[in-house]
């Protein structure tokens, strides 16, 4: 089961990276949500990490920055 960690914006989602663990997706997760670049950027809207299986995706957390919609 792996966990993605996504970013969204204006032009759609992008992959950033997928995990095999759970915590190793939180810790590219958080260090994003924390990342200055991400906050300043504007056209970040957010983060989530997706739970991918054999039974489809679930959505694990989510992150919205200010001003944004994950």
């Amino acid at each position: 089961m792996p966990f993605i960690v996504y970013s969204h914006d204006a032009w759609g989602t992008a992959n950033v990276g997928e995990f095999t663990g759970l915590e190793q997706a939180r810790e590219v997760f958080n260090a994003l949500c924390n990342d200055r670049w991400y906050q300043a950027d504007g056209g970040v809207k957010g983060l989530s990490i997706v739970e991918s299986n054999a039974h489809g995706e679930r959505t694990v957390e989510r992150f919205s920055f200010p001003g944004g919609q994950a």
